[in-house]
């Protein structure tokens, strides 16, 4: 955990000095030491299987699954010893190698599931040979998903208020000689910092509900759901960028459109990726999802609305900045203070919905029953 914490660091270095072999050698060696110790940990494991699975404890061929799962564990730091060789003379070999090590495993279930199509489908194994793989469709731990989801909420949510708590303080001497001692004064010229604090705390906070709200009707995690959900982890984690966009408005307006741009971007792929989640759950909702959230359930409509939200309203926002961009600022602010509203009255705004919905489907040509909407609720369920 320690190595895994320096990561972030090494990454840095890469980006600031791209052409600069000593950044790439550095996360290397970071993911070669987290690889090694991931190996004595599967070493140390089969060496008392009592600590094992007890189908692979119990297995005769228990060095098989050994050799098979280090192979797993050390193909990663394999390829970045590689590319630590290459980084010291020929760089951009190095960065597809790393790039490699992250898509790895996506890449050899395509080839074999190419395989499969191309030769046909093969016996499968006896039970005593079956090997640990990476299957896209083996379920995550739900909970795992849940504390790692949880715990990059509470560091975005902790990088704003430590941005307003470091940057947003008067210095005593500016408000003894600019503002005639005033504090109330010297505060307010941080009004949109403290406004743009507000609404980013806020998109925080309502992505996170709605992430609960998701995982409370999830029943079991797939890798798709898993990989889906790390890609929405990876926006929600640049917020505080967003943020640092917003809270200059004040200072530099001349680029406040394109910051607003960025924000909205920012917030869009966070909440469509939220999104996508749940539309990957619902392709296996049978497995997935509890029968309240599934097709037809009592709450999808609801969980679809809640879900939209914020894609809709940060894809709205952008499109109103291309033909208002002189309101750019003022579109923002009110997208950051609607969007809370609409998610306090959101179920009122979903039921009254339902029931305009089958207020029109009664007055068609077609009876209810025969066109009914994925999205509405079985009355008699």
């Amino acid at each position: 955990m320690m190595t895994i914490t320096f990561l972030p660091f090494t990454f840095s270095l890469m980006v600031t000095f791209p052409d600069v072999p000593l950044g790439i050698f550095l996360f290397c060696v970071c993911v070669i030491a987290i690889g090694t110790v991931q190996a004595l940990i599967v070493a140390y494991a089969f060496y008392f299987p009592r600590l094992l699975d007890p189908r692979i404890g119990r297995s005769a061929n228990r060095g098989l699954y050994q050799r098979h799962i280090l192979g797993i564990v050390l193909r990663g730091p394999a390829l970045c010893f590689a590319a630590a060789c290459f980084s010291l003379f020929f760089y951009p070999l190095s960065y597809l190698l790393m790039a490699t090590v992250i898509f790895l495993p996506y890449v050899s279930k395509a080839a074999s599931w190419c395989k499969g199509r191309l030769t046909g489908p093969r016996e499968p194994p006896a039970p005593s040979m079956e090997l640990f793989t990476f299957d896209l469709h083996e379920p995550l731990s739900k909970e795992r998903v849940e504390a790692f989801s949880d715990g990059v909420y509470a560091i975005v949510a902790t990088l704003l208020i430590l941005d307003i708590c470091e940057d947003n303080i008067p210095d005593p001497r500016d408000v003894k000689d600019k503002f005639h001692g005033s504090l109330v004064a010297a505060l307010s010229e941080f009004g949109p910092r403290f406004l743009a604090y507000f609404g980013s705390f806020a998109t925080v906070g309502l992505l996170w509900s709605a992430h609960h709200s998701l995982f409370l009707h999830v029943r079991r995690a797939t890798q798709a759901m898993g990989l889906l959900n790390t890609l929405a982890l990876a926006f929600v984690g640049g917020l505080p960028l967003a943020y640092q966009q917003t809270s200059a408005f004040a200072r530099q307006p001349h680029d406040e459109l394109e910051r607003v741009r960025v924000s909205c971007v920012i917030i869009f792929f966070a909440s469509i990726f939220q999104f996508a989640t749940w539309t990957a759950a619902l392709l296996h909702q049978g497995e997935t999802l509890q029968p309240a959230a599934r097709f037809g359930g009592q709450e999808h409509a609801f969980m679809f609305a809640k879900l939209a939200l914020y894609p809709c309203a940060s894809l709205l926002a952008f499109v109103s900045t291309c033909f208002l961009s002189r309101f750019s600022t003022a579109i923002f602010h009110l997208m950051q203070l609607a969007v809370p509203f609409a998610f306090l009255l959101l179920r009122l705004l979903v039921r009254l919905g339902l029931a305009v919905l089958r207020a029109l489907l009664r007055a068609g040509p077609h009876r209810e029953e025969d066109i009914r909407s994925p999205l509405l609720p079985d009355p008699h369920a």
